[in-house]
C-alpha cells in the first residue's frame, strides 16, 4: 500500500472502505483509467474478510470463511485474482447437516455429483435421481440464472437468457419455485428428508425465515453452487483473497489507505465535491465518490442531512437490520470427534435443527428469545486448507444469531455456552480438545467494523421488503443515490450480502456511466425518477 494522503489532494474517485466491494470498485475504475483512491477506516484492509492467528499457530477466519459466491461471480472472476496470488483449496467434502443430536448418518454433499447422488438415494430412493435432473437444469440455466441474480435492478439479459433456454412456461416455473419458502421448495424438488435437509440448512445462510417467501432461493443456489464449484476457502486464510484484491487494485493504479478514517462529504448541489478525514486531511474528487458503507453510514453520518427528501429519511429511521451475529473461533488439538462419521470431511457443516428445528429457533429469534438449543453453521478450516493449524489439528469456529436488541454481551455469553452445548451433543468430547476460544460478540464485531452495526454482517435483512428496488429503501434501490457522483457500493446496495464483489462493481459501473456523454441526461432522467418514487 502507498503512502500516507497529504492533507489536501485530488483525485478522480474516493472508494470509502477497504472492503471487498470497495476494493473491486477502486480496480474497475482504475482499469477505466480514472486515478482512484481507497480510504479505509481501519489499521488493515478487508472489512469482513481477513484472518488472524487468535492461537498461536492457528489461523482464523473473522468473518466471512467459504466462498462459493465468489468463485461464480462474474465481477471477482473478472479480475483475475489467481493472478495475483490468490489460491483456493477444498474440503474432502462441501457440506453436511446434523439433524439431531443423536444422528450418527448425517447427510453431506460431495464436489462428485455421483457420490451426493448415491447418498441421497441410500437414504431415499429417488432422491438420486432428482438431484441429478435439478443439477442438470441449473447447469443449462447457470449463466443467466446468476447475471439475474448478481445484475443491477432491473435485471434484463438474465431474463432474456432463461426465456431462451426454457421457455416462457419453464422460466415463469422456475421464478415461482424460487419465490417459495425453503420448506415447501426443498419438499417439491425431493421426498427425502436428506436432500430438503441440505437445502434448508443452506437457505439459513441468509436471515430470511425458513417459512418466508423468497427464502428458497439462497438454499437452492448454494447447494447447486456447492455441487458445481464446491465451498472453496482462501490457501492461507481469508485475507489471503483480500491481499489478492489490494495487488489487483494497485496493479490498476489505485492507492489504498488505511487508517484513515472518514469524516464527512461536502456537497455542492447534486455532486460531492470533497471527502473529509477526521485527521484533517481532504481529498477533492473530480467525477465521483463510492461509499463502501452501510446505507444508514453513508446517509446519516457522512452526507448532508438535506440530501434525502423526508420521505426516505423516515424509510431510512426503519431500515432494519439482519439479526445480530455471534462467532466462536476454536482450536483444537485434534479433529473434531463427531457422532457422525460423515461430517469429518465436510468443511461446512450445519448443527442442531431440522425443519420444525429451525422455525423453533427462528420463532426464539422473532420473539427477543436467547435461543437455548441454536443452529450452528460450524466450519472445519483446516480440514477445508491444510495450511490453517498444525497437522493432525483443527482451526474451526461457529457461527449463530441473537434475536434483533438482544445484541449485549451479556446474551451474547449465554448464548455463547448454548453453542458449546450444542457442539458437545454432537461431537462428545469436543470440549476436552480445546486449546484455544476467541469469541466474536456483536459488540466487537461492530468494534471492528462500523458497517456490522450491532453484529449484523449482511448490510440489512435479506427479506423481500428490503431487496431489490427497495434496498436500501423504496425510491432509492440500487447504487445510485440522489447525488450525480455518489454511489452506494456496499452490501446495503443489491444484491446484498455476501462476497461477491457484485455491489462494487455496479457502483463502479454506475459511476463511469453518470461520467460518460450520456452522464447528463442520465443524471436528470435519474433525479426526476427519484423525485417521483418518493413523492
Amino acid at each position: 500500500m502507498t503512502a500516507e494522503l497529504s492533507r489536501s489532494e485530488t483525485a478522480d474517485a474516493v472508494v470509502i472502505g477497504a472492503g471487498h466491494n470497495g476494493l473491486v470498485a477502486a480496480a474497475l475504475l482504475a482499469d477505466a483509467g480514472w486515478d482512484v483512491v481507497v480510504l479505509e477506516a481501519q489499521s488493515a484492509p478487508g472489512g469482513a474478510v481477513k484472518s488472524a492467528e487468535l492461537v498461536p499457530g492457528y489461523v482464523s477466519d473473522l468473518y466471512s470463511a467459504f466462498y462459493p459466491l465468489s468463485v461464480a461471480s462474474p465481477a471477482l472472476q473478472h479480475l483475475q485474482l489467481e493472478d495475483h496470488g490468490l489460491r483456493w483449496s477444498h474440503a474432502p467434502a462441501v457440506v453436511g447437516h446434523a439433524r439431531s443430536a443423536d444422528d450418527d448418518d448425517a447427510p453431506v454433499l460431495y464436489r462428485d455429483i455421483e457420490r451426493t447422488a448415491a447418498e441421497f438415494d441410500r437414504r431415499h430412493p429417488g432422491d438420486g435421481d432428482r438431484w441429478i435432473a435439478a443439477f442438470e437444469q441449473y447447469q443449462r440455466i447457470k449463466k443467466p440464472l446468476l447475471e439475474t441474480l448478481f445484475a443491477p435492478f432491473p435485471p434484463v439479459r438474465g431474463p432474456a437468457g432463461l426465456l431462451r433456454r426454457l421457455g416462457a412456461a419453464d422460466a415463469l416455473r422456475l421464478a415461482q419455485l424460487l419465490l417459495l419458502p425453503a420448506g415447501e421448495l426443498a419438499r417439491q424438488l425431493f421426498d427425502g428428508e436428506a436432500a430438503q435437509l441440505l437445502l434448508l440448512g443452506n437457505a439459513m445462510h441468509a436471515d430470511v425465515p425458513v417459512d418466508a417467501p423468497g427464502s428458497g432461493v439462497m438454499g437452492y443456489l448454494l447447494v447447486m453452487l456447492g455441487q458445481d464449484g464446491g465451498f472453496p476457502v482462501p490457501v492461507g486464510g481469508a485475507g489471503a483473497l483480500t491481499a489478492a484484491l489490494v495487488r489487483r487494485a494497485e496493479a490498476a493504479g489505485a492507492r489504498v489507505e488505511c487508517g484513515r478514517e472518514i469524516d464527512s462529504i461536502d456537497v455542492r448541489g447534486h455532486r460531492a465535491t470533497a471527502v473529509n478525514l477526521t485527521d484533517g486531511a481532504v481529498v477533492r474528487c473530480r467525477r465521483a465518490v463510492i461509499a463502501d458503507t452501510s446505507a444508514p453510514q453513508l446517509y446519516q453520518r457522512l452526507l448532508p442531512p438535506d440530501v434525502l427528501p423526508s420521505g426516505p429519511h423516515r424509510d431510512l429511521d426503519r431500515f432494519v437490520w439482519d439479526t445480530p451475529v455471534l462467532k466462536i473461533n476454536y482450536a483444537l488439538d485434534a479433529p473434531i470427534p463427531w457422532r457422525s462419521p460423515s461430517l469429518a470431511g465436510a468443511g461446512t457443516v450445519h448443527l442442531g435443527a431440522d425443519h420444525d428445528g429451525l422455525i423453533r429457533w427462528m420463532a426464539d429469534l422473532n420473539t427477543g428469545t436467547v435461543p437455548s438449543a441454536p443452529f450452528l453453521l460450524f466450519g472445519q478450516m483446516t480440514t477445508a486448507d491444510p495450511s490453517r493449524s498444525p497437522a493432525g489439528t483443527e482451526s474451526a469456529w461457529a457461527y449463530t444469531h441473537l434475536p434483533r436488541g438482544r445484541s449485549d454481551d451479556r446474551s451474547a455469553d449465554q448464548l455463547a455456552e448454548a453453542v458449546d452445548a450444542v457442539l458437545e451433543q454432537h461431537a462428545p468430547g469436543f470440549t476436552g480438545h480445546l486449546v484455544g476460544k476467541v469469541i466474536q460478540r456483536p459488540s466487537d464485531l461492530e468494534h471492528s467494523d462500523a458497517n456490522l452495526h450491532a453484529g449484523a454482517v449482511n448490510g440489512g435483512t435479506s427479506q423481500l421488503f428490503q431487496q431489490l428496488v427497495f434496498r436500501p429503501m423504496p425510491g432509492q434501490g440500487g447504487p445510485r443515490t440522489p447525488l450525480d457522483n455518489v454511489f452506494l457500493g456496499s452490501a446495503g446496495a443489491p444484491p446484498g450480502g455476501g462476497v461477491h464483489g457484485i455491489c462494487g462493481r455496479n457502483a463502479a459501473r454506475a459511476a463511469l456511466s453518470a461520467d460518460g456523454p450520456l452522464g447528463w441526461p442520465r443524471r436528470r432522467l435519474n433525479r426526476a425518477a427519484s423525485r417521483l418514487l418518493v413523492g
